[in-house]
C-alpha cells in the first residue's frame, strides 16, 4: 500500500472514531490484529474485542484532534487528543501494517500537566 493511501486509511480511522462509527473504524484492523496497552498492561487480541472493549467504554469521547500522522513503509505513528467532557488526554498510536491492514497498535495515553515555573526561562509554551 502507498504512503498517500496509508494516510487516507488513517484518516477514516480517525474520522470514523471521532464520529463513533464503530464498524468503519475498525475496518483498519486486521481480523487477529493485536493492540496494546503498555500503562496498563492490557493486550486485546482480534478486530472484534477491541471493537466490543471500545463500544462499551463509559465514558465515550466528545471528539478527537490529530496533531500529527508520520509514517514510512508498513509502520506509522499517529499523535492526538482525546477530549472528554472533562478533560483532554494526549495518546500516541503506532501502528503496524501489514497486507493492507493494522496487524499490531501500541497506544500510550497521557493526561496533560502543569509545567512547573522552575524551567520557564528555558521553554516556549505551546497551544
Amino acid at each position: 500500500m502507498k504512503e498517500e493511501q496509508i494516510r487516507e486509511v488513517l484518516n477514516t480511522h480517525w474520522r470514523a472514531s471521532a464520529e463513533g462509527d464503530l464498524d468503519l473504524e475498525h475496518d483498519i484492523y486486521h481480523d487477529d490484529a493485536v493492540c496494546d496497552y503498555p500503562q496498563s498492561g492490557e493486550r486485546i487480541v482480534g478486530r472484534i474485542n477491541l471493537q466490543a472493549l471500545r463500544g462499551h467504554h463509559p465514558g465515550r469521547p466528545s471528539g478527537f484532534d490529530v496533531r500529527r500522522i508520520q509514517g514510512n513503509g508498513d509502520l506509522w505513528i499517529t499523535e492526538y487528543t482525546i477530549n472528554y467532557t472533562d478533560r483532554a488526554t494526549y495518546v500516541v498510536s503506532i501502528m503496524k501494517f501489514h497486507d493492507s491492514k493494522v496487524v499490531h497498535e501500541t497506544q500510550y495515553f497521557s493526561d496533560p500537566f502543569d509545567a512547573p515555573d522552575w524551567r520557564s526561562q528555558w521553554v516556549q509554551r505551546i497551544g
